[in-house]
């Protein structure tokens, strides 16, 4: 049997503990169309040793839209992207992600793709500190359930199955992280200096309500989308395709598919084009 026909199936916990079923299903119609080895980590760091210790076996993530996130940040880091075509079956609770992404949704489905679709690359946005993007960034973070990754005091995994004490770890997180002085509100326009593959398109004299990027494809680099504010009107978004993004100005949050990250003064996003591999539904 060819190594290409050998699978490494990593079960992410939360899958295990939300959706058993859909877990078992996955794993009973991939085990009968291929040669499976099963890892059941308990954490992130089995989840990584897993993944990295998979040998010629190609790699299969059941799990939510974190564990892709929590797998494509992996390989990035090893450099390990360019050489390896992941495949994902979604089970859990958040899923926008890999919906968008054109991942079939429900077990069956998306286990059949892994066995009969092909390898689609995909654009990547990293920004300066090593971080990956896979769908969208939004600055500033859209009020929203802070992910379980970044709940202080545990781990994602512990944090999922306890909705109360995400509830309260976010409240607490808040408390100690507000500063002295009065701040202005988060919801308002910011005062921020972007720069499109060099050039600047707004600058620090012009408020701005909203920004957006969002990997492109087919070499046309990211999407991107900016709501300044115009006074007395309602001003039409602007739009353009670039390269390379630099955000700067006051501290600011972002947030990357469903991670919130900052405050940063500056931060910038590049496209990489073609940068990773996503079995999807073979197209006819």
């Amino acid at each position: 049997m060819a190594a290409s026909d050998q699978l490494l199936v990593v079960i992410d916990p939360v899958a295990r503990r939300t959706d058993g079923e859909s877990v078992r299903i996955a794993k009973d119609v991939l085990s009968a169309g291929a040669a499976t080895k099963v890892c059941l980590p308990e954490g992130p760091e089995e989840f990584a040793r897993a993944l990295i210790r998979r040998g010629a076996r190609r790699p299969v993530v059941i799990g939510d839209d974190g564990a892709l996130l929590r797998a494509v940040s992996l390989l990035h880091r090893q450099r390990e992207l360019a050489g390896c075509a992941l495949s994902f079956v979604p089970v859990g609770g958040a899923l926008s992600l890999s919906r968008s992404l054109g991942v079939p949704m429900g077990a069956v489905a998306a286990a059949r793709a892994v066995l009969d679709g092909a390898e689609r690359r995909l654009d990547l946005l990293v920004d300066d500190s090593d971080g990956v993007v896979l769908g969208a960034l939004r600055i500033p973070s859209l009020p929203s359930r802070p992910s379980a990754e970044v709940l202080a005091g545990l781990p994602g995994e512990e944090a999922a199955g306890h909705p109360w004490l995400r509830t309260c770890q976010s409240l607490v997180r808040t408390l100690a992280s507000r500063p002295s002085r009065p701040a202005a509100p988060g919801t308002g326009p910011s005062r921020l200096r972007i720069e499109v593959d060099g050039v600047c398109v707004v600058d620090l004299d012009q408020p701005v309500e909203a920004v957006s990027v969002t990997p492109g494809g087919s070499g046309t680099g990211a999407e991107i989308e900016v709501r300044a504010v115009s006074p007395g009107a309602a001003s039409s978004p602007l739009r353009l395709l670039g390269h390379k993004v630099t955000v700067s100005g006051a501290d600011f949050r972002y947030r990357a598919d469903s991670v919130v990250s900052g405050p940063v003064r500056t931060r910038t996003w590049t496209v990489r084009e073609s940068a990773w591999g996503l079995t999807l539904p073979a197209t006819t």
